[in-house]
């Protein structure tokens, strides 16, 4: 059962990875209409009539939500390794525990990260753009939270499951 709990966890993990680095990467957390052309912006550009241009002033919510973005994916990479070195290992039990925590934190990193966003975007943004909405990019970084965290879970799961089964017994019924 450790292998199905860890497995599953591990797969999450991966996928959730997958998307943390999509999302931190791509220009598409924010679509709007500007000067009557659409426009999008990430975390690390802005696109007005697909031509895009690096973020040229330095707000704090940028460097913020990029900052937790980047701990969130790296500890996402550290969570799945160590959830995939725990099949090549023979201490499996710590390296799943702390793969399992590993991932908690990932997905608490980019719920950080996307709430700052989120409401730097409503209060801020929102009255700035009257036609905006939230894009793909960013919707992929909630789906990946809860990737990270149920990968997490599955982790913790498997370690639980191991710490409680008891050892087996070399002793014959009489």
């Amino acid at each position: 059962m450790l292998y199905t709990f860890a497995g599953g966890g591990t797969l999450c993990g991966l996928a959730a990875l997958v998307l943390l680095i999509v999302s931190t990467a791509t220009d598409f957390w924010m679509q709007y209409r500007y000067s009557g052309s659409s426009a999008n912006q990430g975390l690390w550009r802005f696109c007005i009539n697909h031509k895009c241009h690096t973020h040229t002033i330095t707000v704090a919510f940028w460097d913020a939500t990029r900052a937790f973005m980047l701990l969130a994916v790296l500890s996402c990479f550290a969570g799945v390794v160590l959830g995939l070195s725990a099949f090549t290992n023979g201490t499996k039990n710590r390296r799943v525990r702390t793969g399992g925590i590993a991932l908690v934190v990932s997905g608490f990193l980019a719920l950080l990260a996307l709430s700052i966003y989120t409401g730097v975007t409503v209060t801020f943004f929102g009255k700035r753009f009257v036609d905006w909405r939230f894009s793909w990019s960013y919707i992929i970084g909630w789906v990946a939270i809860i990737l990270a965290f149920a990968a997490g879970v599955f982790q913790l799961c498997a370690y639980q499951r191991t710490t409680a089964e008891p050892a087996p017994s070399n002793t014959a019924d009489t």
